[in-house]
């Protein structure tokens, strides 16, 4: 339906008219005016330079107190957020059937009511559930039957009669009323007599923990607060241990107290705020561990599980470009590394006693080329993920040293580890898809070899993978590095340049984008249009080195290995110039306002979903949260002027200027903690008058969500209807008259 000889091969299925222009303004109908954003000047002097922003008293200045309470925002700063998204809405008026078609048809492809594969540990099998309706996820168990190991002894159970799962925790009823709520993390202690989960009840990640006694089914102690929503108990059950939230949004302290209620300890505390900290146990459960980390650097701590009471012990002491995390295997720490020149990560070995470096010994060399992402530990087996050419594959190993490895023969496909809930086991779990074909679970016995297929994702409205082609190809980087971009689209797409074409990319912190399913990929797809993720470097998606190369002083390579992807595209038939739209989110929002302004010609529209667009200016704001601990990727500019002029020469929001830009839509949540909501509003502001093409340039902001945008799951599926109307819309050019 995005071009007339397509409309007539959907109609049926949309639901939508075939007859004029796609999306359109009816005829005779008023252009709606934008908002005029005022413009209050300020010069900022910074390392001998000047620049001038007329837009900053956008940022309201209470920010870390709006974030807890957004009722608070400042009247100028909530009036044009309420003025940019009534803009936005009449501006998209036309849209309005085909999102609320896409809606349905994503919510088609949900099996509403639908549970997790269980997850044993114990004597139980704990789980989640969703019912017909319902927005949010109910926690659940039921008594496990069968055999297992507990403890060392060999336990068999069996019913008569199936056993009553349990109800745990029902977060549609802890919704109730709220605008927004989210569950960050909910679990059990190790004993099975205590239920702990943490609510955010306005987006700004914010959260309260809960600690439930299982037996009464009442809550024990006080809420928990300002906490960043992780926490474990420790081993024997008595305590729990939690990473506080302050002010500004960091985390900074490590608390224990006792899990049924009393007073917080301090444990540990973090002196360089651009550290980020959390805590859990080993997968023995031997230990509660601390780690501490930034985007280069690591240092973990431990605790011995039978002494929670005890001081923190160091592993290795931190040491700047040096990463690691650390967990045990009953009888040896098991180090996963970069240290000694290991650029895509080894695993070493080192006793329990002594965990220093001195005593690091490799146990899985380094090999270039093959990222070790990271390990999961069962009592006789290590699994590891490695990645290399934006796939995955699992190797297992024994204690002996033999090693075997779960594979696909496809030319883009996800494995994804999911390791296992308890230790004294043989069996792991792990999922496969790939862009065309869903999510199957699976369980693997390590010993046997043998897999058990638990789950294949369901599709109520029907998907036939046969109907699809995934494709790689390899795009050729200006400096002659080779792009993977994995391609989605049906069988009938042309491909002559006569589709649409989807590009998706983010290019940071090391994060790769898997080649993996979405149900909602396929309300564009379905639509004759192509589908394409750009694994540019910036992610790890060809191993550590592919995020090395685009990173500081050498970010730029993120964007132009984005606009490499988009011409090769067009140059194999799958993309036209001016006929695609660009995708990313958070730092992959950057990513579109960078290549926005570097080519603007290629771009039917550009959509930056919580764009970190205000490079400049955030990275030289100590007060926000992400500000000191992402130096090591972006680079200081407060203290470094050939970081600052080199972040300036990219930074989206500095670099607009007079051109021909396509249509744009910026989103945001008004709670948003990540990228927080002045910088879309801010990039809008001085986009729109910028701009000589005459396309919009539109604004959404979210003012009950933060960044991951609406809490329910349906709710959610409505900000994706929007985002691919616009994306549908910005290539029928559906603001003009019909």
């Amino acid at each position: 339906m995005n071009r007339r000889d397509l409309i007539a091969s959907t109609a049926a299925a949309t639901g939508l008219a075939v007859a004029g222009p796609v999306l359109s303004r009816p005829s005779g109908a008023s252009m709606p005016v934008p908002p005029v954003a005022k413009k209050i000047p300020v010069t900022i002097e910074q390392l001998g330079r000047t620049r001038v922003d007329e837009y900053q008293w956008m940022k309201d200045d209470n920010w870390q107190a709006v974030l807890r309470d957004p009722t608070l925002i400042k009247a100028d700063v909530k009036e044009n957020l309420i003025a940019e998204n009534a803009y936005r809405e009449a501006m998209m008026a036309s849209t309005a059937p085909l999102q609320a078609t896409m809606f349905e048809e994503m919510k088609g492809r949900i099996k509403e009511a639908d549970s997790s594969v269980p997850n044993p540990d114990g004597a139980w099998e704990y789980f989640t559930e969703f019912r017909t309706g319902e927005q949010h996820p109910r926690y659940m168990r039921v008594a496990r039957q069968g055999t297992w190991v507990e403890n060392g002894r060999t336990v068999t159970r069996n019913f008569v009669v199936a056993p009553t799962p349990e109800l745990l925790l029902d977060a549609n009823v802890l919704a109730e009323g709220k605008a927004y709520s989210d569950v960050g993390q909910a679990s059990h202690s190790p004993d099975h007599a205590l239920f702990a989960y943490s609510e955010d009840a306005q987006g700004s990640e914010v959260y309260k923990i809960y600690v439930k006694d299982l037996a009464t089914g009442e809550l024990v102690g006080t809420p928990i607060e300002s906490a960043t929503g992780g926490f474990t108990f420790s081993p024997d059950s008595q305590w729990i241990f939690w990473t506080n939230r302050n002010d500004n949004g960091r985390p900074d302290k490590i608390f224990r107290r006792p899990a049924r209620g009393g007073e917080a300890a301090l444990v540990y505390e973090e002196e360089d705020e651009g550290k980020f900290i959390g805590v859990g146990r080993s997968s023995d459960d031997r230990f509660i561990v601390i780690g501490i980390n930034d985007q280069e650097t690591s240092e973990y701590r431990y605790v011995p599980g039978d002494a929670p009471m005890a001081e923190p012990r160091v592993i290795e002491p931190r040491e700047t470009a040096r990463k690691y995390d650390a967990d045990h295997w009953g009888d040896r720490w098991i180090i996963h590394t970069n240290a000694d020149g290991a650029q895509d990560f080894k695993v070493c070995e080192a006793p329990t006693d002594a965990p220093g470096k001195a005593n690091w010994k490799d146990l899985i060399p380094h090999a270039p080329g093959r990222y070790v992402e990271g390990v999961s530990l069962v009592k006789d087996f290590i699994a590891r993920q490695e990645r290399a050419d934006a796939n995955t594959r699992i190797v297992i190993r024994d204690r002996a040293g033999a090693e075997h490895d779960i594979a696909v023969d496809e030319p883009a496909y996800s494995l994804s580890l999911g390791g296992a809930s308890e230790f004294e086991t043989t069996v792991m779990r792990y999922g496969y898809n790939s862009p065309s074909t869903p999510t199957s679970t699976y369980d693997y016995d390590l010993r046997t070899r043998e897999r058990t297929l638990r789950k294949v994702q369901e599709i109520p409205s029907g998907h036939d993978p046969a109907n699809y082609v995934v494709e790689r190809v390899y795009a050729p980087a200006p400096d002659g590095e080779l792009v993977p971009v994995t391609i989605l689209r049906r069988k009938d797409t042309p491909v002559n340049g006569s589709a649409p074409l989807l590009l998706y990319g983010y290019g940071s912190y090391g994060i790769p984008m898997a080649a993996s399913f979405s149900t909602n990929r396929l309300s564009l797809v379905d639509r004759g249009w192509i589908y394409a993720i750009a694994h540019i470097r910036g992610g790890s998606d060809k191993g550590w080195g592919w995020f090395l190369a685009a990173r500081r002083m050498t970010k730029k390579n993120t964007f132009t290995d984005f606009i490499a992807a988009a011409e090769h595209l067009i140059s194999t038939g799958h993309g036209r110039a001016g006929n695609i739209v660009a995708h990313g989110g958070s730092a992959g929002g950057m990513l579109m306002g960078a290549v926005n302004n570097m080519r603007p010609d290629l771009w039917a529209g550009v959509i930056g979903d919580v764009p970190f667009v205000d490079v400049i200016n955030t990275m030289s704001d100590t007060s926000l949260p992400l500000t000191p601990p992402e130096w090591p990727e972006w680079g200081n500019p407060i203290e470094d002027p050939e970081a600052y002029d080199y972040m300036m020469s990219y930074s989206p929001y500095d670099q607009v200027k007079a051109q021909a830009y396509p249509a744009v839509l910026a989103t945001g949540g008004l709670s948003d903690p990540r990228v927080t909501y002045w910088e879309p509003q801010k990039w809008v502001a001085r986009l729109r008058p910028a701009t000589t093409s005459g396309k919009p340039v539109l604004l959404k902001i979210n003012m009950e969500a933060g960044h991951a945008g609406s809490s329910g799951r349906f709710d959610y599926l409505k900000e994706v209807a929007l985002v691919y109307a616009f994306a549908i819309w910005s290539v029928e050019k559906g603001w003009e008259a019909a």
